[in-house]
């Protein structure tokens, strides 16, 4: 895999469709980039992946959802490949509005996105989609203050934004089919690239944070950057909870890319 690439949707969790793509990361495999539609009373769009795939996004949004039947576009953060087709998706979504925070709406200033769409809210609040309770938190890593994950009270399923993502060997349908060793190399991988502060947390604090998600008792967690995991919190969490110990990551230099490409 030399260019980004969509992948067939899959159905990820009750009343939640999985819109799959993946770029390639030179040298060490692949990262999953997932967005997420909700299929509830008032339809949720989370997240609305790269650019570099518009054509293909738009086509499996399409076949998840007619997008003039979204209520709710849910921003997890500002990142291109988070907001990639926002615009294309807002133009079709006419009744849809943006759920994000008040530094994710400054932040969609900047791209030029109308203001008047945004819905602000913050991590402990909560969504009414009608026929469930969407809570805005805070997941235990990320790589932008307006980070907002979320926890679909009724199907019991995380969506945690770029917390628990790993880098793959290659793409894969279900986070239980990967080499646990695999895994947990790749997730250390991720997180010393999204969250480098990590290494400098205190260990105490830390565990508080992801003993508030233990908490939250997912049956799913649904990242934007790892294959559905079912059943798989406590792995996952303790995966993350040694994070911190994996070596800071260091991306190759321009001559060591070329080779990398060359290759």
């Amino acid at each position: 895999m030399n260019e980004p690439v969509m992948l067939e949707s899959i159905n990820s969790a009750p009343d939640i469709v999985s819109l799959v793509s993946y770029i390639p990361i030179p040298g060490y495999g692949v990262l999953p980039v997932n967005a997420f539609v909700i299929k509830s009373t008032e339809p949720v769009l989370v997240d609305t992946g790269m650019a570099s795939v518009r054509t293909d996004f738009m086509a499996s949004l399409k076949a998840a959802i007619n997008p003039k039947e979204l209520r709710w576009i849910w921003l997890t953060h500002i990142d291109m490949d988070h907001i990639g087709n926002l615009a294309e998706v807002l133009s079709e979504a006419p009744n849809a509005r943006i759920v994000t925070s008040f530094i994710g709406m400054a932040k969609l200033g900047l791209h030029g996105i109308p203001l008047d769409r945004a819905y602000l809210l913050n991590t402990g609040q909560t969504l009414d989609v009608g026929d469930r309770q969407l809570l805005a938190i805070r997941p235990p890593t990320y790589d932008a203050p307006e980070t907002t994950a979320l926890f679909d009270q009724k199907s019991g399923t995380l969506i945690s934004a770029d917390s628990f993502g790993a880098i793959l060997e290659k793409p894969v349908n279900n986070a239980a089919d990967i080499d646990q060793k695999a895994l947990k190399e790749g997730s250390h991988i991720w997180a010393s690239i999204d969250a480098p502060w990590l290494s400098i947390v205190d260990n105490d604090k830390f565990a508080n944070t992801l003993s508030a998600i233990e908490k939250l008792d997912s049956k799913i967690i649904l990242s934007s950057h790892l294959p559905p995991a079912k059943n798989m919190s406590n792995a996952l969490l303790g995966i993350l909870s040694e994070a911190n110990l994996a070596p800071a990551f260091v991306g190759p230099d321009q001559a060591a890319l070329e080779k990398m490409m060359a290759a």
